[in-house]
């Protein structure tokens, strides 16, 4: 029997695949234009990190120069390390005093707003009861109400409570300030925790109090140090509400002695006294960023996520 390499009729020949050519001028593949945005993105970013770090390392180098560096030359590296003009921030201009205050108003204001904003968050998001969505919403309308426009009612009624220059009383204010974005946070972040732990907590015999405190808060820590973080940024930042609501020259915190370092110089400048208090308001604000960086991603990135 004659074996031939032609197939039998009404069979199709196999052929290997074509291998498709680029033809000049046609468009690139898709991994090449993948590439060109991975290079364009990066070099975004690249060029933002420039923008951001750069200030920052020149305020930092800036605080250990003198008066006459600072205007010869602003650019160059300090001849030598001038840890005087931190001593002289410190105590000469009162700031270890703005400091004190600062850490007592965002520290009492920090708890308290992650204390209620939690609670009110676990019932929002878990119990349905009559007016649950209203209160949501009414939440969500303070996130939108701009501060400014609230300064003289408040302050009159601050006034008339006896809280104006006080502690105390400035922490009551940044709580309320801050309670909306809290709650609007960790209501959506609650929703995202499984029931069925809480629901198991519930049948052992634990009450809804010992069921928040010990088990969905613990569960919720991602979404609380990440809240916390944006609260304990936008605290110590602030400086509308302290310049209206807190005139005594006691009780000021950092951002109104920062201003006050500047206007009380007159013709003499401090510059690097200045610098120096700058950044001291400006460490414990990255050292918290730097701590708690991927906290805040994941809490970021959890609520998303079921």
């Amino acid at each position: 029997m004659k074996i031939t390499d032609t197939p039998p009729a009404g069979v199709a020949e196999e052929r290997p695949p074509a291998v498709r050519k680029t033809a000049p001028g046609t468009a690139p593949e898709k991994g090449s234009e993948g590439k060109v945005l991975n290079v364009f993105s990066h070099g975004m970013l690249v060029l933002w990190a420039f923008m951001v770090v750069m200030p920052l390392l020149w305020a930092v180098m800036t605080s250990f120069k003198t008066d006459k560096e600072i205007f010869t030359s602003p650019w160059a590296l300090p001849t030598a390390l001038q840890f005087e003009n931190w001593s002289r921030a410190w105590t000469q201009a009162h700031m270890s005093d703005y400091f004190l205050n600062t850490v007592l108003v965002v520290g009492g204001s920090l708890a308290g707003t992650m204390l209620l904003g939690s609670m009110a968050a676990y019932v929002l998001a878990r119990f349905e009861f009559p007016g649950n969505r209203f209160l949501y919403f009414l939440f969500i309308g303070g996130m939108s109400f701009p501060i400014i426009l609230a300064l003289v009612p408040l302050f009159y009624v601050m006034n008339n409570m006896g809280l104006l220059n006080t502690i105390h009383g400035l922490i009551l204010v940044y709580i309320a300030y801050s309670l909306p974005f809290t709650v609007f946070f960790l209501t959506a972040f609650f929703r995202t925790l499984p029931t069925s732990v809480a629901e198991a907590a519930l049948i052992d015999g634990a009450s809804h109090t010992r069921t928040f405190f010990l088990v969905m808060l613990p569960m919720a820590k991602p979404g609380l140090i990440s809240v916390g973080i944006f609260n304990f940024l936008g605290q110590w930042n602030q400086y509308m509400l302290p310049t209206v609501l807190n005139t005594d020259p006691e009780r000021k915190v950092l951002s109104q002695g920062l201003v006050q370092l500047a206007v009380s110089q007159g013709y003499k400048g401090d510059w690097s006294g200045l610098f120096a208090g700058l950044v001291m308001a400006m460490l414990p604000v990255l050292a918290a960023y730097i701590l708690f960086q991927r906290q805040v991603v994941a809490g970021l990135t959890a609520g998303a996520l079921k």
